[in-house]
């Protein structure tokens, strides 16, 4: 499998689990933990992050801060169509020079940039897994293997 090829995968896998977990929490009957929002909130902006230090453009959103619970789904849509268009126009191994949160510069890989979107996704993902089933509410399993097995 071609790298591009891989990553668009990645991408729709964490697309679709990012949709999955936001109907959760749209559906469920009892309180969502703070913690749940504000892990949710925060993989779907560091994902609008990453893509506009790759693109070069202004970050328009604060990597912690949580949106309008309805826009959510949006955010993620757009998210996953600019992370294709990237994919699909820009060289993975050219390097992106970019500002950390901090102001502190770095350069990487687009490719290094979008593994670690997925990956940081996933460990968040497992988080709010986690904090559910603390607080009594069932988690989705969001395995990529469980993902692969139903949508192939």
């Amino acid at each position: 499998m071609e790298t591009s090829t891989f990553f668009k995968d990645a991408f729709e896998y964490n697309y679709h689990f990012n949709q999955e977990l936001i109907q959760l929490f749209e559906n469920s009957n009892t309180v969502i933990p703070e913690k749940s929002i504000l892990l949710l909130n925060h993989l779907i902006n560091a994902q609008e992050i990453w893509n506009q230090r790759i693109l070069n453009e202004k970050n328009a959103v604060d990597v912690w801060e949580i949106r309008p619970f309805e826009n959510l789904k949006n955010h993620n849509e757009n998210n996953y169509n600019k992370s294709l268009q990237i994919l699909n126009n820009t060289e993975l191994s050219q390097q992106i020079i970019y500002k950390n949160s901090k102001g502190i510069e770095f350069s990487n890989t687009v490719q290094d940039v979008i593994f670690h979107v997925i990956n940081h996704a996933t460990y968040h993902r497992a988080q709010i897994a986690s904090d559910l089933k603390a607080n009594g509410i069932e988690p989705i399993n969001t395995d990529y293997i469980f993902y692969k097995r139903n949508n192939t």
